[in-house]
């Protein structure tokens, strides 16, 4: 994910640009950029490297770049080469100069026409399209910045978070939002602009945070948002230090914290890799599309609650995309020898990326004929990240809780997106995209609601706490769900756990149901919802205590044996997700 800080100021800006950056470096890039000008109407200068933010820094030291009005940016490439001259600010006719974060889906519609009005473009980038798209609109300043921007702006197609500067009005900066997230900072006669409020903590711990649609300019002593045509007020919100997240807060423990943290989590990681009605796929990065056309077949490879998340891809993707797919533990698949079908891509799935069973598969696979490796991790800098061939980064922030939590359902989120994406090469329909898509926008919601029910499962702690042995069950795609519950059960209680697709429970695990076992279960409203009650009905029929965790849509009737806990209605291919939340509450259940 890119990082965008701004500032205007009536003092040099540069060094708050620059420390912004290095405050942003944990999102991952491979390329950085300032661009700048000194209140007057000499030229805009910008200053741009490949690699890390101290080249630059270093660089613009050398330069004694300075200015009280600035952009700065920090790029992973998702159109063209990491290269300085791919690196943000973007300019159009050393006028004009854009940072942005997210993708243009109708770049190249608007770059051929904008190569019939003469505009000679610089980059690969989809960016660039912005600057000159601003420049035309601004008529030879005929036509304000703002009132620019608000026109280009709807003829942009997919997600963008902006930062516009005009050297013929050197007294602002235009910012708009969609699908990708900008903050603005208050200060005292100084404001300020970021992707993200870390990047300005050393000047501010007051934002304003933009909402879907806003156009804003922010001047030295003001600050101006419109929505559609109306002019409108955002709350100004007191941001404490994110050091705060080393701390439980309100919490009594982080992983209590971190469950917690999942809607917004989630927001952030679909943030700028989904529009209204598609998926982005070049999120992925600049060498994805020529990958996914290849690809006919994948192999996940993973550790614990990532293999769990691996395991749940795997029925989307045959069910979503109709391609075979594999699902591996990392600490097995290179012992054996793997035979690889043509077109398949090899997917590594990690929290920290650094899992040395992950790291070890990932480089046996390298002596495999793969299409590619794609890396699905929490950790920009890390080694899986570096040794891939391209990835995707989820935006949990800082795990601390020894149990995954958000991790896991941010990787499901990304593997969910990784699955739409190599569907429209398998016939998924433009409607069916759409309708995929509009149910991932309502996620965090989802998990929102969902999380209202640690006072019902608080409720049955009582009953669950003196208990030694517990079978967790699910069937079809929920089965690597009650795996991932009774893993978060073993791994913070060490009560014994162990789940069972529920179709096997006649098959040996049925044998050790007792009253003193109880049998966690979650029941989605699916198709194997009738076979599911059969199986439930074998473990009332043993005497076993039964807590079950169904759609509110199913008619489950809790009684002596039988405890029932309503999980929010969601659309049928969100379940595995939005039922993963009460399953990472069973710490509560414990005294």
């Amino acid at each position: 994910m890119c990082g965008i800080v701004g500032a205007i100021a009536e003092r040099n800006v540069s060094g708050i640009l620059l420390e912004g950056l290095k405050r942003l470096e944990y999102r991952g890039y491979d390329s950085a950029g300032i661009a700048m000008l000194n209140g007057s109407r000499d030229k805009l200068t910008d200053l741009k490297t490949v690699g890390k933010v101290k080249k630059l820094v270093t660089s613009a030291s050398k330069a004694k770049i300075r200015g009280n009005l600035g952009i700065a940016h920090t790029r992973w490439a998702t159109h063209g080469k990491p290269t300085v001259a791919n690196a943000h600010p973007h300019s159009s006719s050393k006028e004009i100069a854009i940072v942005h974060n997210g993708i243009i889906e109708n770049y190249q519609e608007l770059r051929e026409k904008l190569l019939k009005d003469g505009y000679v473009f610089k980059t690969e980038t989809d960016s660039e399209t912005i600057a000159h798209l601003i420049h035309k609109e601004r008529k030879g300043g005929k036509v304000s910045l703002i009132d620019a921007a608000k026109k280009a702006i709807t003829k942009l197609d997919g997600a963008y978070g902006l930062c516009v500067m005009d050297k013929t009005e050197p007294d602002q900066i235009v910012v708009a939002r969609s699908g990708s997230p900008l903050v603005i900072g208050v200060g005292i006669g100084e404001n300020f602009v970021a992707s993200d409020p870390l990047a300005l903590g050393q000047v501010t711990d007051r934002f304003i945070y933009l909402e879907e649609g806003d156009v804003a300019k922010v001047s030295l002593g003001d600050i101006e948002i419109w929505h559609g045509n109306r002019k409108i007020n955002r709350p100004i919100t007191t941001v404490e230090s994110r050091s705060k997240d080393a701390e439980k807060g309100e919490y009594k423990h982080f992983m209590l914290k971190e469950i917690h943290e999942q809607p917004q989590v989630i927001k952030d990681t679909l943030d700028g890799r989904i529009s209204k009605t598609k998926v982005l796929e070049q999120a992925f990065g600049v060498k994805a599309r020529e990958i996914f056309d290849k690809v006919k077949t994948v192999q996940i490879v993973a550790c614990g609650t990532s293999f769990h998340a691996g395991q749940v891809a795997k029925y989307w993707l045959e069910t979503i995309a109709k391609i075979p797919c594999s699902a591996d533990i990392a600490s097995d698949y290179r012992y054996r020898e793997i035979i690889v079908q043509p077109g398949t891509l090899f997917v590594t799935i990690s929290q920290s990326g650094e899992t040395a069973d992950t790291l070890a598969a990932l480089r046996y696979a390298k002596k495999k004929k793969y299409v590619a490796s794609l890396a699905i991790c929490n950790v920009a800098t890390s080694t899986l990240v570096r040794e891939s061939d391209f990835c995707i980064l989820t935006m949990a922030g800082q795990e601390i809780g020894v149990a995954s939590t958000k991790a896991f359902t941010t990787q499901l989120a990304l593997l969910l997106i990784l699955s739409i994406v190599l569907a429209r090469r398998t016939g998924l329909k433009a409607t069916q995209e759409a309708k995929l898509v509009k149910d991932l926008s309502k996620l965090p919601k989802l998990i929102d609601k969902a999380l209202r029910l640690s006072k019902d499962i608080k409720r049955i702690s009582k009953q669950f706490s003196d208990k030694y042995h517990s079978l967790f069950l699910g069937r079809g795609i929920q089965y690597p769900v009650a795996k991932e519950g009774a893993l978060k059960l073993k791994e913070i209680s060490y009560i014994h756990a162990e789940a069972y697709p529920a179709g096997e429970l006649k098959h040996g695990p049925l044998a050790l149901v007792d009253s003193k076992m109880p049998v966690i279960a979650v029941a989605p409203n699916n198709d194997l919802l009738g076979k599911l009650r059969a199986n439930l009905s074998e473990v009332s029929a043993r005497g076993g205590m039964l807590y079950v965790f169904a759609d509110e849509s199913i008619k489950f009737e809790s009684d002596k044996s039988c405890k029932v806990v309503n999980v929010p209605i969601s659309p049928e291919v969100l379940a595995p997700i939005v039922f993963t939340i009460p399953l990472q509450y069973c710490r509560i259940m414990l005294p």
